[in-house]
This record gives C-alpha cells, sequence and structure tokens, in this order.
C-alpha cells in the first residue's frame, strides 16, 4: 500500500472518529437539557396544582383554564393538553400546530430545535370539541423520553397495573381507558399496515366499530375493554423498531 494512499485512509478514519464523537457529544448533551428542561415544567405544574391561592383564569366565554396550564399556555398557546402515565417519563405538555403540522415533530415547547420534539396532536383533530379519536405522536427515544415507554405496554402485566392514562386538555381533567395495545407498519399499502391515524371523525356508527373492532384484533392481548359510538377516543402513536416502519400504537377511551 503506498504512503498517500495510506495517508487518505487514516484521514478518512480520523475524520469519522471525530463526527462520530460529536455526534455522541451532542445527543448527550441535548438529552440532559430537554430532560431537565421537561422536568422543570412538570414542576411548575405541580406548584400551581398545589397552591391554594390559584386564580382561575378565563379560557373562553364558558370555560376557565385549569389553573396549572395557564402560565405554560401563555408561554406558547401551542400547548392544547397535558399527558401523564404513571411510572413512566410520560409527563409533558402536548402541542398542536396546524398550519404547520410536524412542526413540534423537531421543535420542544420551547420553540427550539431538538431532535427530541414534544408529544403533539394530529392536525386534523379537534382537542376541544373533542374530535372521536385525538391522535397524539411522541418519538422513541434512546434515553427513554417522551413516548419509548410507551415499549412497556408491549407486556400484559405493566398494562394490568396501568389501565388509565390522563390526557387533560387546557379547560377539562380527563382519564381514559386502555381498551388496544398494538404493532402496525405505516408508509406501505401491505395487509400489515393499519392506518389507525386516518380515524379522527367516525361519520356512522358501523366506521366506529369498524376501527374499535380493527384495533382489538391487533392488540397484543385482551384487555376486556371495548367502546360503542359515541365514545372518544385517544390514541398514542410512537416508531416501534422491531419491523421497518413500524409504530407502536395505544387506543383508549374517555371514561371520566
Amino acid at each position: 500500500m503506498s504512503k498517500k494512499i495510506y495517508t487518505i485512509l487514516i484521514f478518512v478514519f480520523v475524520s469519522l472518529m471525530i463526527t462520530s464523537t460529536f455526534f455522541i457529544i451532542s445527543y448527550r448533551t441535548d438529552s440532559k437539557k430537554q430532560n431537565y428542561f421537561y422536568e422543570e415544567l412538570a414542576k411548575t405544574v405541580e406548584d400551581v396544582e398545589c397552591s391554594k391561592t390559584t386564580e382561575f383564569m378565563q379560557f373562553s366565554e364558558q370555560k376557565t383554564f385549569i389553573p396549572e396550564y395557564a402560565e405554560l399556555y401563555a408561554q406558547n398557546p401551542d400547548m392544547v393538553g397535558w399527558i401523564k402515565i404513571e411510572d413512566t417519563k410520560i409527563n409533558y405538555p402536548v402541542m398542536q400546530s396546524v398550519n404547520e403540522p410536524n412542526f413540534y415533530l423537531k421543535h420542544g415547547f420551547d420553540r427550539e430545535y431538538t431532535s427530541y420534539g414534544c408529544p403533539y396532536v394530529q392536525e386534523n383533530c379537534d382537542v376541544l370539541l373533542p374530535s372521536d379519536n385525538i391522535v397524539i405522536y411522541g418519538h422513541n427515544m434512546n434515553d427513554g423520553s417522551m413516548f419509548a415507554e410507551l415499549e412497556k405496554f408491549k407486556k400484559q402485566d405493566f398494562w394490568e397495573r396501568h389501565k388509565t392514562i390522563t390526557f387533560n386538555t387546557l379547560t377539562e381533567y380527563c382519564e381514559y381507558e386502555i381498551l388496544a395495545v398494538f404493532k402496525t407498519v405505516v408508509y406501505t399499502d401491505s395487509i400489515d399496515s393499519f392506518k389507525y391515524y386516518q380515524f379522527t371523525e367516525a361519520k356512522t356508527e358501523p366506521e366506529f366499530n369498524t376501527y374499535i373492532q380493527k384495533c382489538k384484533e391487533l392488540s397484543l392481548y385482551e384487555t376486556g375493554v371495548s367502546a360503542k359510538y359515541g365514545d372518544k377516543l385517544i390514541t398514542l402513536s410512537t416508531c416501534e423498531y422491531s419491523q421497518k416502519n413500524g409504530r407502536l400504537v395505544v387506543v383508549a377511551k374517555l371514561i371520566k
């Protein structure tokens, strides 16, 4: 091997090492930053929730803000609610950007760019109305943040201890009961693909029943919970890496 080729190979190897090191350090730095940032937001919510001197602010003519969310909404009016699942890191504000549907795929609550993004609602869903099905997306991050811990619901014993999800809007406290947990694929027309994200409004009872039936059919285990026409749903979606373009989906119905 000539000295020139050897020098080029060394240069390429060193460049790759430097680049890899940069991305690793950048990822770890962003991980610490994002986790700290959202922990502080959660503390803000908890502090207001525990306060006995909280004033109720008007959201509309008919409704007032849930006090603990008013301050965060003032910081970013794209906020539409807060999602929390016990014994997981899922304790986040939920955003929606109708005019830029995937804005929060790569931006945080503070609207700054980050690969972590922030849980967000599909643009054609109405949280306040609400839509028959509110679809919420979140990343499956390697450090276990965002919606990564939806993975825990693959195991039936975890679901048995955590059957409900809290998804509060800005004006209503809401609790949902999980009815199905399933895997599917997207960006394909194969028979293995279930386009769950296309269902947001049920124009007819058969349309609603078809969606529920498919969710139950794909579910990793039987929950004993179903839904009837008129019930309101949330569908949580994150990436699932056992298959190409895989998605892990948790569907739940409003119970109170």
